[in-house]
Formats: structure tokens, sequence, C-alpha cells
């Protein structure tokens, strides 16, 4: 069966109100912490695939997103890189989909107008983007997250949730006309966005999963992983390891905490202080050298 330019897979499961979990890549899931919580959630509930791009060639460039060999019983095989849904089911509650979103290079509203109708035949309530990116915060400090929601009970939600409400301006995702045009077809949308210190490049950060986690705890109660939690500790030793072995660095740090109290303090409207040259110059200096890198 065809919606759009996605396949899905037979027969197709009824689904009760469910809330869509999406991640997009490359653009917000810096140190990957989107990707490990849907790999989380699809392993959690033994998720089943539902949907995929027919003909993902026609929205990527595969010199952009490579393809990928790789070995399965000693026979060779080949991943393309895809737009992908799966599914799983949950007693008394609301069903999961998940969505692995991937910028596209071509053909953009063919590619925003196939999710919607996607959406839109599954009868999908909610969607919610999650995702990270790097930001001037300090790690010592709980991490902010930044988000936004369009529908009534999803801007209850993103009150309770604690998170900031975002203040972005610049260069986005045409994705984002998902969480824009969604509400016409009556689902709400929602979107968290964690921010990760800029000097810490990590493969997996499990410090801003588990902070994500902890919303859609809340939220739609979603267990979180108790490793996770041991993960993210071991993670803040090391960093704090490092940092004590980077002049640079502490020196810096003082100034970043100073600049977080501002804003979680700052009322709507006021405008943010800048990093003066010197700071700015400094971090770049640090990033420069990988730091935290694992």
């Amino acid at each position: 069966m065809r919606i759009g330019a996605f396949e899905l897979n037979k027969p197709i499961p009824e689904l009760n109100e469910p809330y869509l979990f999406a991640i997009l890549r490359p653009w917000v899931d810096v140190n990957n912490v989107g990707t490990l919580i849907l790999n989380g959630l699809e392993t959690e509930f033994e998720a089943k695939e539902l949907a995929r791009l027919a003909k993902p060639g026609q929205f990527f460039d595969f010199t952009r997103y490579r393809p990928n060999l790789y070995l399965e019983e000693g026979i060779r095989r080949i991943s393309v890189p895809n737009t992908t849904l799966s599914y799983a089911k949950r007693e008394g509650e609301n069903d999961l989909l998940f969505l692995r979103l991937l910028e596209p290079h071509a053909l953009s509203e063919v590619y925003v107008d196939s999710v919607l109708r996607l959406l839109k035949t599954l009868k999908v309530k909610k969607y919610c983007l999650l995702g990270s990116m790097y930001d001037v915060v300090p790690h010592t400090r709980p991490l902010i997250v930044n988000g936004g929601a369009i529908g009534r009970e999803t801007e209850l939600e993103l009150k309770r949730s604690g998170a900031q409400p975002s203040r972005y301006q610049g260069p986005t995702t045409i994705t984002i006309f998902i969480t824009q045009k969604a509400p016409e077809f009556g689902i709400e949308t929602i979107w968290f966005i964690v921010s990760l210190p800029q000097y810490v490049v990590l493969e997996e950060d499990y410090i801003g999963k588990v902070r994500l986690m902890e919303i859609l705890n809340l939220l739609y109660h979603i267990p979180i992983d108790k490793k996770d939690f041991e993960r993210a500790s071991e993670q803040r030793i090391l960093i704090n390891q490092k940092v004590e072995k980077t002049s640079e660095l502490k020196s810096l740090l003082p100034q970043l905490e100073t600049l977080y109290e501002v804003r979680i303090k700052r009322k709507e409207g006021e405008r943010m202080p800048k990093l003066s040259p010197e700071i700015e110059e400094m971090l770049w200096k640090i990033m420069g050298k990988d730091f935290g890198k694992a």
C-alpha cells in the first residue's frame, strides 16, 4: 500500500490514538541523543516497522548520506539511508509510532506532504519532535530544554514539562512544516530540543538522553531505563575529570554559569547578554581540541 512517497507493510495495525515521536538527522541530533531515545524505545516496546520511503533516492543525495556495506552471516548486504516509521502497541495507553526523519536534499515539499498524509491516515493524535543541539551552556548545571507546542493539550504539556519556550530565529529545516501544518489535520504538535555544552563531544550522550526521557516519563508514562542514569553519571565524572585538566575551560566555566543563571531567570522579551569576543575565541579553541570526545 502506498501513501504519498511511503510504502506501508501489510497488514496495517489498528492503533489507539497513537503518539508519534520523531527525530531528525543530522540537524537536531547532536551527540545522537534522539537516536539513542528511539533505539531504546523501539527495543523497550518491541516496535515493528510499518513504513519507509519507496524510493529514498528521490529525496536524498547518497553522496551526502552514504549507503553502508555490511556482512550478515557471511553475505555482503547494503543498507540504504531512508526515512522509516515503526509502531508499538501499549496496553491501556496510547499506542506509539517512531519516525526517523532525514533532512531532504530534493523534492522537499513532496517529502513533507507525504509525512503529513501518513500521519493523517494513521490518525496520529500527537506529533512530538525530539532533538539536541550544541549551546553556550555549562555541564555543571541541569540541561536546558527548549520547546514549543501547537494545540490546547500540548501547550499545557509544554508548561508541565518545565521546558523553556523556544525563542530561536534563524536558519531551520524544511521539516518544520510538519509541526506547523499537522494541526490543520487535527494533530497537536510539540517539540523538545535539549541544549548540550559546545565543548563536550560524545558518540552517545546519555546525559542528554536522560534529560529528555524525564519529560517523556512525566507527560506520556514512558519508562526510563535505570542503566541510563548510571551511564549519565559515569559521563559526568569523566567530563569533570577532563575539565580539571583543561585550564582554559576552568577559567571559562564561571562565565558560562553566570550566563546560564541569567538565561533561566530572564523574563519574556529580555535579551540574552552576548559572549565577549575573547570568550568566544577561547570556546572555539577548546572545541577545536575535541574536548570530551568519547
